[in-house]
């Protein structure tokens, strides 16, 4: 069954996709980052800007279905499309489609955006009522 962790109270969601890429490239497994098209392009810039030494390989998930199996990380907007099933971070506001098949679904809420936070709810119950045991990461409490 697929481990589902919440990552609540993240300040700036897309900054902290790009340090989870990050850990998750170095950690040597394979990571899907799910978001809709204008949260992939924006990532996507995110990603490229970072420094030299914190570079994350990726690759959205229309390029070159060669290029798609060999990336580290791939930002698609649709999940069940992923050659990789290792690791599955979502950006969408609902349940992505398809998540069964990774070994890990990791959420991430916003600290201030309420209506990204009520999403999240909504999400916690669909996993709870399907008998997923959540684990919950407050990033608040992980930098204090």
């Amino acid at each position: 069954m697929t481990e589902v962790a919440f990552h609540f109270n993240a300040p700036d969601k897309l900054a902290y996709a790009c340090r989870f890429a990050r850990k998750v490239q170095r950690s040597g497994a394979r990571l899907v980052i799910a978001a809709p098209p204008d949260t992939l392009a924006a990532l996507d810039r995110m990603l490229w800007a970072l420094a030299p030494q914190d570079f994350v390989a990726h690759c959205l998930g229309d390029a070159d279905e060669d290029l798609v199996h060999a990336s580290p990380v791939l930002l698609t907007a649709d999940a069940r499309s992923s050659p990789h099933h290792g690791v599955l971070l979502n950006l969408h506001a609902e349940v992505p489609e398809g998540f069964g098949r990774f070994d890990r679904l990791v959420e991430v809420v916003s600290a201030q955006d309420e209506l990204d936070r009520g999403e999240a709810r909504a999400r916690w119950r669909h996993y709870a009522s399907r008998g997923y045991a959540i684990t919950r990461h407050d990033l608040v409490l992980k930098a204090g």
